[in-house]
Order: C-alpha cells, then sequence, then structure tokens
C-alpha cells in the first residue's frame, strides 16, 4: 500500500513542531504548509526572523516545506468577518477557516489524505473551543479530515483514526492553556529550540489595531500597502485624508522609503541626521510643511530654531528645499495616532 501522506499547518511553534513529530512516528508523510501574511510579525521575542526559523525547523524535522502568501483576499476578511472579532482586530474564526481552505486545496493536490494541525483544546479562546472547532469543520467542509494530535484523546475519532492510519491510543489528550504537557512532550523528542508562545499576529497587538481601525474609517479602499505601512514608524493624521508617518531609526527609514509609490511625498533632513517621513494623501503645502515639522521634531534640529527638509514626490521625483521650525510636543501629540492607555 503507498504510504499515507498529511499536510501539516505549521507555524514553526512549539505545538505545530510537536503535531508533526506524533504524526510523523507513526509512518505518515508529512509536509509542512507554512502561511505567510502582512499581518505576522517579522521577528520573534528575542529579535529573530521568523521565517529563517520555520525553515530551519522544518529541516530538523525533515519535512519539505512550502510557504504560500495569504494575503490576496485576506484584507476583505479582516474588514468585515462573519463571525467577528477577537479583543482587537483579530477575526481568528475566519481566518482558521480561510487558512484550512487553503491547506485543503493544496492537500487534494499533493495527493495527502488528511490535513493535521498543533491546536490544543481551549489553548484559544476563539478558535480553539469545542464548538467552535465543530463550526469551522462545518464551515470548510473538512469534517473529520483534521487531526489535532496534541489533542485527539478528547476529541471525536477523526477518518485518519477511523481508517486506522493513525493510532488514536499514541496520541495525547492535552487541553488548556498550560505549556507544561508539551514541554514535557518536547523534552521527550530531544525538542530544545522552540520559540516562547508570543503571539506573532499583529491583529491582536491592542497599538496595531487601533492603527488599522483607525485607517479603515479613513481610507476604506486601503490596501496591502497600506498596511505594510501601519508596521512602520510613528504615525499621524495631517488632515481627515492625509498621513504622515515618520520613521524611528534607520531600518523604518529604509522600509518607508520602499513602499513610497506615486502621489505620495518624502521628506527628510537636509544635512542633519533624522528620520524619514512619507506623506500619503493631499499633498499641500500646509501639510507638506507639518510633515516638514514633525521630521524636524523627530530629528537632531529639535531644539534649533529651524530646520531646512528636502521634499521628493514619489521615490525619484523632483526634489525642493523647504525651512520648517521644528512641531511642539503639544502638536505631536494632537496629530499622533496612538491608542490612549486610559
Amino acid at each position: 500500500m503507498d504510504r499515507i501522506k498529511a499536510i501539516a499547518l505549521f507555524s514553526g511553534g512549539l505545538d505545530s513542531l510537536l503535531a508533526i513529530k506524533l504524526v510523523q512516528e507513526q509512518g505518515i508523510e508529512v509536509e509542512a504548509l507554512h502561511l505567510v501574511t502582512a499581518f505576522a510579525s517579522r521577528c520573534d521575542p528575542t529579535g529573530r526572523c521568523r521565517l529563517v526559523k520555520i525553515v530551519g525547523a522544518a529541516a530538523a524535522l525533515g519535512v519539505s516545506l512550502r510557504i504560500i502568501s495569504r494575503d490576496p483576499g485576506l484584507l476583505d476578511l479582516v474588514k468585515s468577518p462573519k463571525q467577528g472579532f477577537g479583543s482587537n482586530m483579530n477575526p481568528c474564526i475566519d481566518c482558521r477557516i480561510e487558512m484550512l481552505k487553503i491547506a485543503a486545496e493544496h492537500m487534494r493536490r499533493a495527493g495527502a489524505r488528511f490535513l493535521v494541525t498543533g491546536e490544543v483544546l481551549g489553548q484559544r479562546p476563539m478558535s480553539q473551543r469545542g464548538p467552535t472547532i465543530n463550526l469551522i469543520e462545518k464551515e470548510t467542509g473538512l469534517r473529520g479530515l483534521v487531526l489535532r494530535p496534541l489533542s485527539a484523546g478528547l476529541l471525536i475519532p477523526t477518518i485518519p483514526e477511523e481508517k486506522g492510519w493513525i493510532d488514536r491510543g499514541k496520541l495525547p489528550s492535552i487541553s488548556g492553556r498550560s505549556r507544561k504537557p508539551q514541554m514535557r512532550l518536547a523534552e521527550h523528542y530531544g525538542i530544545t529550540d522552540y520559540p516562547s508562545p508570543a503571539g506573532g499576529c499583529l491583529l491582536t497587538d491592542p497599538q496595531f489595531a487601533f492603527r488599522l481601525r483607525e485607517m479603515l474609517a479613513a481610507t476604506p479602499g486601503l490596501d496591502m500597502n497600506d498596511v505594510q505601512l501601519l508596521k512602520h514608524g510613528r504615525h499621524f493624521r495631517a488632515d481627515p485624508g492625509t498621513k504622515v508617518i515618520v520613521g524611528r531609526d534607520e531600518n523604518d527609514n529604509a522600509r518607508i522609503e520602499n513602499l513610497c509609490r506615486e502621489g505620495d511625498v518624502l521628506v527628510e533632513p537636509e544635512d542633519i541626521a533624522g528620520p524619514t517621513a512619507l506623506l500619503r494623501g493631499n499633498a499641500t503645502q500646509v501639510n507638506i510643511r507639518t510633515a516638514a515639522s514633525l521630521v524636524a521634531r523627530y530629528s537632531k534640529a529639535r531644539t534649533k530654531s529651524s530646520m531646512k527638509a528636502l521634499v521628493r514626490r514619489g521615490a525619484d521625483g523632483d526634489v525642493r528645499t523647504v525651512e520648517v521650525a521644528p512641531a511642539q510636543d503639544a502638536v505631536a501629540r494632537e496629530l499622533m495616532i496612538v491608542k490612549s492607555h486610559s
């Protein structure tokens, strides 16, 4: 008989690592599938690139890895999720449904028999409760085809178990938010290098979610370039249709400049160290001078009476110079888009 193959949704975290190990040791061929999105953090809590870690983790498991972008259509889901949001802008249930639909299509193309996830019953309040798991399987048409090895003993037997491809008795019954059972299992398998369980989805971050909600209200037609900008710099609202994004460091400056598109304006200090700003919206002289004053406020010119700034329309447009006074602290605070901690 041909070897049974499964597709595993693979985040690179401990739960998905363990799920693959549990299935592999039952003789199942596993292919890992990682879904990339603009809403995922680029780095883990230690500052290491998540994608590099994911590639390395798949190699250590001895599984092939396919990486697919989820961004097409994802923004529409975020704008209007059928199942609603979590505590911020995270549409976890709808997101899980779409992930499994993508994985199911890949499963069919790859000739695999079922899907594997690292989900743990009761670990996440929205998407990993019993009734929600049933809803997700109904919405995806995958009832019985999603094996959750870490919690299998607590869930209804799946098709792989019923057909004897998977021995249910060899799978654990983990539930809840404690990480101790997974850590013990990791020790059993000799897995020592795994990330902390800190979430990597920016939609769960209160500040990012506040920026996104504010921008959706001001710019209903926003696209993924707008979303990428939300991840960098300090954000200011110059007028209802105009934003100014001011870089925090050299990396921010470079990324902001790379995201510049036709109609945008770039502003930077002429002859001193300081941030790059991108103006998107109404490029009036008033708004350009506001952007330049914010650049001065966050540059080495903040204590001076004025600063000369270079103004460029688009990434390759003509450059001119304006001279402005640094924005006062009160003005910067009034224009800044930031969630209050009060």
